[in-house]
């Protein structure tokens, strides 16, 4: 699920591509959980039951969650609207999705064009294989293993906060995509907002603006670039500074520290999730949103 990040089990390893921040954590616990078994088929039982009902449990999380369904569905509302100046007469899109997690993203990529769904965690692309019959392939932003100019679209969805050269992730981006093909990114941003949030996904960074547009030089051209989420970015960054203020619980665990676990109301969901698509509207109109929890940058390689 990410490629090239830092890795709790590696120094300083890179592993960067869409989610993996929530595999790690959990397969990590599932590891000591499953080290209390009493032989070694007990563990390998244990632990491969379990390891699946994580996968089973990030699916939901990745077609269920207010955050996902709204911002998957506002970016890819985007690009079909960019799309339509790269799609030609019976020739469907070639799209590169780069951290397929579970695979919601290139699903919802799939009512576009045809999609190369690419994801760095072994683990997780075997269960997409099994389970959804979905094909992956596995690799690493930093080392996208296709030729020179091969796709229309390339994605990577809150992916490069996870890599130390995120510049280089956006040159292999840019090495893959097609002369006039589109290259779109979506990341966190404000380092003032950083939290516990960030420390558990093990982020490098957050975004500004302008931080973003460094990473495209003039071999691209801009389409659309702003911040989103901005309805929610007065709470969200009230409740992350806040937290700071807070003493921090030793007994917590990594996930509990992931906004991910936070407002699981059912009717509460709803509500933010409509809430966070109110700036579809915004989006579709391309307006530029001054501030905002996330960036969304698409750009044309020229």
């Amino acid at each position: 699920m990410r490629q090239h990040y830092r890795n709790w089990n590696t120094d300083d390893a890179d592993w960067a591509d869409s989610h993996g921040f929530f595999l790690r954590i959990i397969k990590k616990n599932l590891r000591e959980s499953a080290q209390s078994a009493s032989s070694v088929f007990q563990f390998n039982h244990s632990f491969q039951k379990m390891e699946k009902a994580y996968y089973i449990e990030y699916y939901r999380l990745e077609r269920e969650h207010w955050w996902f369904r709204a911002r998957n569905e506002m970016i890819i509302n985007h690009l079909r609207q960019v799309a339509a100046s790269v799609s030609q007469p019976n020739r469907p899109l070639k799209i590169l999705n780069v951290g397929a997690a579970t695979g919601r993203s290139s699903e919802m990529l799939g009512t576009i064009g045809q999609v190369e769904s690419l994801e760095y965690d072994t683990d997780c692309c075997e269960f997409a294989r099994r389970e959804l019959k979905m094909e992956v392939v596995q690799g690493s932003i930093l080392e996208l293993p296709y030729p020179n100019e091969m796709f229309d679209i390339v994605c990577a969805f809150d992916v490069i906060e996870h890599v130390a050269d995120d510049k280089k992730s956006v040159a292999e981006m840019r090495r893959v995509c097609k002369t006039g093909g589109i290259i779109c990114i979506a990341v966190p941003a404000f380092m003032f907002l950083w939290s516990e949030h960030d420390v558990v996904n093990h982020h490098y960074r957050r975004y500004t603006g302008a931080q973003v547009l460094d990473l495209f030089d003039n071999t691209n051209k801009k389409i659309y670039h702003t911040y989103f989420n901005t309805g929610l970015f007065l709470p969200i960054a009230f409740f992350r500074l806040f937290s700071r203020l807070l003493p921090k619980r030793k007994a917590q665990g990594e996930e509990t520290a992931s906004d991910f676990g936070v407002l699981k109301n059912g009717f509460v969901s709803q509500f933010l999730y409509r809430f966070f698509k109110l700036e579809n509207y915004f989006l579709q109109k391309q307006w530029y949103l001054p501030v905002g929890v996330s960036i969304l940058s698409s750009w044309r390689k020229v």
